[in-house]
Parts: structure tokens; sequence; C-alpha cells
């Protein structure tokens, strides 16, 4: 069996690593650009004084970032070929994202908003799968930044228990169009700020708990009876993740998403592509760390010898760097496995394997950061060095976004059989 990289593969990194020296270092540092991501950086990206809100400047040199990179045919990688995209596979995702997140921080991948060069699109997949002609027709709009679709499927109350979701949608009829009448609230819905669309999850049919039941909805954000209610101030700053209420949403028949009741396949296709991929990230940001905390010690000398002399620094080194090698090989062996199975399949039989990689990735990244953080002494719990941002970062990940908990009780389930196989 052979484990090593394409030959492809590892050619590739080389061409975006020298596609980021030339042209998005120096946009990095332009214009002290580079406030956003020294010292300065929580201060720089957020409007304060506008809710938390990402500062306009910050956001629009994203944009600017990601624009040059689909110029030069990097951004849409992991995009079906009909759309300008080159197919690019979980596997060859994992491996560059675990390459970007290992150099730090900078312009080139920024894990805080899931912003790459190579771009993460899951909401792409569900258009693409589920969608319908003029649904797909949002696509190049999506990745230009024409519209942004949010994700609206935890709430306030049920958190990451999706089946038991309160918001309902029922059919109805205004001004002789038919359509659906939505009411509820969703809790972390990511860039409602920005957005042109959300898509919304309520439950049409069934009792709490079902799986089928729950329909997606493509919603316009500027419907009357959306509203934003609050934008949750966090462990990272600034905040895009808003509480956002629904009353009496009326939205036409062809804002359906996906077919009636089978809602939940399209919230599989977002959350495994994005934790795989995350998985990696965190996995290439604990490298970081590690190996930032390894040259530190060998350079760092109080009292005439070398940190790294010390077997109390060698030692915990050493066991996270063995983690570090273990998980990268679940992770591409995952990552591999799914791009050999359709999004039922590896929700039936591989989703286990994910949730592996997504909860212990961030959970060694976090150890890794709060490792440098020991390591590198008073500077290194400093905001001169990214440590607490990687740690504070992921450490929200464990928390939220697919938290640990969710994730290992996926594992459970497979684990002692009321999951996995047959069992859906």
């Amino acid at each position: 069996m052979d484990f090593s990289l394409p030959a492809d593969l590892v050619a590739y990194l080389g061409e975006l690593d020298r596609f980021i020296e030339r042209e998005i270092k120096p946009l990095e540092e332009a214009d002290d650009n580079i406030r956003f991501f020294d010292h300065r950086r929580e201060w720089a990206r957020t409007d304060f004084e506008n809710g938390g809100l990402p500062r306009h400047e910050w956001e629009a040199l994203l944009r600017k970032a990601k624009d040059l990179a689909d110029a030069a045919g990097h951004l849409r990688f992991p995009v079906p070929k009909q759309y300008g995209g080159k197919d690019g596979s979980n596997l060859w995702m994992a491996v560059i994202r675990e390459h970007f997140a290992a150099k730090g921080l900078g312009l080139h991948n920024d894990l805080q908003n899931e912003h790459s060069i190579v771009g993460n699109f899951p909401v792409v997949t569900m258009l693409d799968r589920y969608g319908r002609d003029d649904q797909k027709a949002m696509i190049d709009g999506s990745i230009k930044g024409k519209y942004r679709i949010t994700f609206g499927l935890t709430e306030p109350h049920h958190g990451s228990d999706a089946t038991h979701m309160e918001t309902r949608a029922v059919p109805a009829t205004r001004d002789n169009v038919k359509g659906w009448i939505i009411n509820g609230e969703k809790m972390w819905t990511t860039g409602m700020h920005v957005a042109t669309h959300c898509a919304l999850f309520a439950r049409t049919s069934g009792k709490d708990g079902d799986a089928r039941g729950i329909t997606c909805f493509l919603v316009p954000a500027k419907s009357h009876g959306v509203k934003v209610e609050e934008y949750m101030w966090t462990f990272n700053m600034p905040t895009d993740h808003p509480r956002v209420s629904f009353t009496d949403v009326f939205v036409p028949e062809d804002a359906l998403f996906g077919e009636v009741g089978r809602g939940l396949s399209l919230a599989q296709c977002f959350v495994h592509q994005n934790r795989i991929r995350q998985a990696a990230s965190s996995l290439g940001a604990a490298v970081y760390c590690i190996n930032e905390s390894v040259k530190y010690a060998r350079e760092r000398k109080p009292f005439g010898k070398a940190l790294a002399e010390n077997q109390a620094i060698q030692f915990p080194l050493v066991e996270l760097a063995t983690q570090a090698e273990m998980l990268r090989l679940l992770i591409r062996k995952t990552a591999w496995e799914m791009d050999q199975l359709t999004e039922e399949q590896i929700e039936r039989t591989l989703s286990d394997r994910v949730s592996m990689c997504n909860y212990w990735a961030n959970r060694l990244c976090c150890e890794s950061a709060d490792r440098a953080m020991q390591v590198h002494g008073g500077m290194g719990y400093s905001r001169h060095k990214p440590f607490e941002h990687i740690y504070r970062h992921h450490r929200r990940y464990r928390i939220t976004e697919g938290s640990e908990e969710i994730q290992m009780r996926k594992v459970a389930g497979f684990l002692f059989g009321y999951m996995g196989p047959g069992k859906h």
C-alpha cells in the first residue's frame, strides 16, 4: 500500500506556494494590511461600534484575495468543472488545507472565517446536488460574492439536535400565490449581515425527533418577517453569528430547496465536507504550533541551557507530534474513502470516521496551541504570537460548530450499534 502523496498533488502544492509569494504576500504587506494578522488583529478586524461585526476593510481585503485566486484558477479548485472548478477531491482538499494552516496566520488562509485562496464551498455542493436549474444558476454568483447563502439549522433551545427543531413551515396562499409560511428562530446564522439568502430548515411534517419531515427553503434575507435579533459576541471577535427570528415569513413554492421532508440530506451534505476539511485545517494549525515550539525550544537558552534539552519540554511535544502523525493518516484515509462514496453512503458507513477526525483534530489543535503558549513563556500568552488566537478559535469549534459532544455521540452510535449500516 502506497501512502505517499501523488506527484501531481505535490506539484500543485508548490504551485500554490509560488502563487502566495507572488500575489498574496504583497497584498498582505501593503497598506498596513498586516494589522489584520499581527497583535492588532482582533481590533483591526472588529467594528466594535457596529455590534462587533467584521469591519468592511477586513472583508474587502478577503474578497480581493479571493478574486486574485479566482483569476489564477485556484479558488474554485473543489468546484465541479462545469462551474469553472477542477473537481478537486476531498483527499486533495484535506492535504491543501493542512498545508495552508501549517504556514500560520496569513491572507492565504484564515481559519476564523473559513477564508482561503482555495475555497471551501459546501453551499455550492448543495446547490449542484439538490438545486433546480434556476438555483444552480446562483453558483457562479455565490463564488464571486454576488450571493451569500447562510445556513439556518441550529436553534436557541436545541443546539445541534436538528431533529427537535421548533421552526415550522405550513402550506399557504398569498395573493393567489402558493407557498409556505415559516415561523421560528435560528442561532449562529453566520454571515446574515451580508446575506442575500438563508438556507432555512423547518419542520413541515412528522413529529419531534423524526429525521424525515424537515424541509429546506431558500429564503431571501430581506423577506418581510426576517429579523436579526442580536449578534452574539464570541470567544474570537469579530462576530457575524446572529440570532435570527422568522415571523410569518411567506415564501413561494419555488423557494423549496431539495425535496419536501428530506432537508436533512442537504444538511448532511454541508457538514460532512465541512468537518473533514475543518479537521485537516485543525491538524495543520496543530502542526504549526508544534513546529514553532520545537524551533523556539532549540533557540531559547535560559540560564545558558537550551529549553530543548529538558525532557519536560521534549516529551509533551513528542506526544503531540505522534498524535499529529496518526491523525494525518486517519484524515487522509477518511477523505479518500469519502471520494468513493455518495453522501448517503458516507452517512451510513463513514460518518463516524469523519466525526473522529473532526473532534480529535480540534482537541489536538487546542492542546498544541496551549503547549506552544507554555513553551514560549510570557510572549506565548501575548497577542504578539498567534497561539492564543489559534487556541480560542479551535476551542470555539469544540464548543459550537459540530461540537465535540455531538461528534462523540456519532462515534458512539456506530460503536454501540444504534447508528450505522442498516440503522437508517
